[in-house]
């Protein structure tokens, strides 16, 4: 298993306005699969080399993705996921700017979550024993903040506990999607 990456609070507008382009986190999702040259990026995302180039050198600047080297042949770069706990300020110490930069990025990953569990659903005849693989639970719980806090800690150790290199991963393992999204009630919903 590997180890748990010290949170890494990403506070430069730039980086976060970075992460939340659409296509940055698109580039990011296929990356996450594995090292990818921007010819290949390109076409699995329908775009140009020349954007997937331009997005990539973005992303590498601010050290969210680095170059492979041991697979560049001449001019040919390739690009990998660079894994990190990513996190963000609290909202009380948020500029307006990275307000809307985080609320962009959260709006993106939400639709892209619904998305994947969208075509989970319409897969799911064909998954054989994947089919029943859906871990689903709803909860309230009643917290302080720091609870909280605590509780997303303890969830964070969880998933590391779990993941593992892709070269000590069984053939039968598939990707799972696992995402945690807590938040107080208003009080119209208590």
């Amino acid at each position: 298993m590997p180890d748990q990456p010290e949170p890494q609070e990403i506070t430069d507008v730039a980086a976060l306005k970075l992460l939340a382009h659409p296509m940055r986190q698109r580039i990011e999702r296929v990356l996450r699969d594995g090292p990818a040259n921007s010819t290949a990026l390109a076409r699995a995302l329908g775009q140009s080399t020349g954007v997937t180039s331009y997005h990539l050198r973005q992303m590498a600047e601010h050290g969210f993705i680095e170059e492979v080297p041991e697979l560049a042949k001449g001019r040919e770069r390739w690009w990998r996921h660079v894994p990190a706990d990513r996190r963000v300020p609290p909202y009380s110490e948020q500029s307006p700017e990275m307000r809307a930069a985080v609320e962009e990025m959260s709006r993106l990953d939400l639709a892209d979550d619904l998305e994947q569990f969208a075509r989970f659903q319409v897969a799911r005849a064909e998954l054989g024993e994947w089919a029943d693989a859906l871990a689903w639970s709803r909860s309230t719980m009643r917290l302080t903040v720091a609870e909280l806090a605590e509780f997303l800690e303890e969830y964070v150790k969880l998933l590391y506990r779990y993941k593992r290199p892709e070269e000590d991963t069984p053939p039968e393992a598939r990707t799972v999607v696992a995402r945690l999204l807590a938040f107080p009630a208003t009080d119209d919903d208590q």
